[in-house]
């Protein structure tokens, strides 16, 4: 049995004695080993994990690949910033410029920024390192993609009014419905609120009266198509409505005759029937709208009368005043 006994030398009486060791110096020397081990183990990780780990080739190789990634998608990010910008400059154009001159409605921001729906859409991009990068820079693409098909959409639109703004010019109303000889005819109750001769009270008048003798020609305002022809006993009396496109369409009431069918093309200055006094009216005129959008507006904006200021602003007053007024109508 192997002696586990110890010896050392004591310098004072130059003889080996056996040394004696406490419980507390046999702790001390376990811990000191255990704690030397732990050490050992710890500096051990470290090194395999932040020095030899990193010179690993499989490693080495797939952190250059993720950084070639990472760099990639950031050089498509600045592009999409580039694209973003250009993409405004049109927007901004478009709506501003070019579909202001052709009098069309800018496209609402619901409609320029409409997102994608569902939640899960871009579920498989995550996972990765660079996920979230990478969606954001896929979420960006797609909104531009769609923003860029709305734009294109809008160009398509503006392309073909500016094709067709030479039919647009003839097809607005523009000239007198009658003769332009101001001495056979005269304004006799303008657009807007006025008081109603029959019934006294305030009422709306959606068109503009023109007092003239039976008989007369009546002229279409514009190029376009005739949609409707027909008799109200109580109302418009004999009248007929043309529709000229791009929103306009012109009525033209209380004829004594039309000349005209449903579905016939006119021109501008083509005779359409003859002035009257049908319908519900107090004496011969021509009562003449223009509607654009389904909604009447003056009639006065789309003439080629020269009327004065001053003869058209004393009219206004007169028929609002309910003086004056030899011939007028009842809208039904």
């Amino acid at each position: 049995m192997r002696n586990s006994k110890k010896y050392i030398f004591n310098s004072v009486t130059l003889s080996y004695e056996e040394q004696i060791r406490s419980r507390r110096s046999r702790i001390v020397k376990y811990s000191c080993l255990f704690l030397a081990s732990v050490a050992m183990t710890v500096l051990y990780v470290w090194i395999y994990t932040s020095v030899l780990g990193q010179d690993l080739p499989k490693t080495a190789r797939l952190q250059r690949i993720n950084d070639g990634w990472s760099a990639k998608v950031d050089l498509i990010d600045r592009h999409l910033d580039e694209y973003d910008e250009v993409l405004g400059t049109l927007q901004m154009r478009d709506d501003e410029i070019y579909r202001s001159i052709f009098g069309m409605s800018p496209i609402s921001k619901e409609v320029r920024n409409a997102g994608f729906g569902g939640v899960n859409r871009y579920a498989y991009l995550d996972g990765a390192d660079i996920s979230g990068h990478i969606k954001n820079t896929v979420v960006r693409l797609d909104v531009l993609t769609k923003k860029s098909y709305v734009q294109s959409k809008s160009f398509d639109d503006v392309s073909l009014v500016a094709a067709r703004s030479g039919e647009m010019v003839s097809c607005i109303p523009k000239i007198s419905p009658i003769v332009p000889d101001r001495s056979q005819y005269r304004l006799s109750s303008s657009f807007g609120v006025r008081k109603d001769p029959i019934t006294g009270r305030q009422a709306r008048h959606m068109g503009l009266d023109f007092a003239i003798e039976v008989g007369n020609p009546v002229y279409s305002t514009g190029d376009g198509v005739v949609s409707y022809v027909g008799h109200s006993r109580y109302g418009y009396g004999n009248n007929i409505i043309v529709d000229h496109g791009f929103g306009y369409k012109t009525r033209y009431a209380h004829l004594s005759t039309t000349d005209v069918v449903e579905g016939m093309q006119v021109r501008r200055g083509d005779f359409l029937g003859r002035t009257g006094n049908s319908g519900k009216s107090s004496g011969p005129h021509l009562h003449y709208e223009v509607i654009y959008m389904d909604r009447p507006v003056n009639p006065i904006n789309y003439l080629d009368l020269e009327i004065p200021a001053e003869e058209y602003s004393s009219m206004v007053r007169q028929v609002e005043a309910g003086s004056d007024i030899v011939h007028s109508d009842i809208r039904k």
